[in-house]
């Protein structure tokens, strides 16, 4: 298995938060499909959901992807206070986990502080103002590696 890419649904506020998390991991988005992109006689858009993201995805690292997405509101809400599953994010040094536990935490509501865990690990939990669920964590045993 090459990499593994988590994919984050929104209820129209795809856009805001990919460009929040642009701005912590930096980087540019490799591609932005809008609804309006998609639509024809088979597959009708309504006007208020043209705009809204079909996909974004953003690099992150080497070889890794966040994508991410509007759920059309034929779909129903997305409820990011019941998703459970988090995104974890293994950094190369404890100070870049500081960096990007304190700039994606902003707005947030911190689960776990930064600290040192008993696994040996330098981690923190978190659930950022978008409601997704992540963690940071910093392995000095092994680097960048999980």
């Amino acid at each position: 298995m090459r990499t593994i890419n988590p994919w984050i649904n929104f209820n129209g506020n795809a856009e805001q938060a990919f460009s929040f998390y642009k701005s912590v991991f930096g980087g540019e988005f490799t591609k932005v499909v809008r609804f309006k992109e998609l639509a024809s006689p088979e597959f009708q858009v309504p006007d208020n959901e043209a705009d809204k993201i079909m996909y974004i995805a953003l690099p992150i690292g080497k070889s890794n992807v966040l994508i991410g997405n509007d759920v059309p509101g034929f779909m129903g809400p997305v409820n990011e206070n019941e998703n459970r599953s988090k995104i974890f994010v293994v950094t190369d040094s404890r100070e870049e986990a500081d960096k990007i536990f304190h700039a994606l935490s902003v707005g947030g509501s911190v689960e776990g502080p930064m600290g040192d865990s008993p696994w040996a690990t330098y981690a923190g939990m978190f659930r950022d103002k978008f409601g997704i669920e992540w963690i940071i964590e910093f392995d000095p045993t092994s680097g960048s590696k999980i």
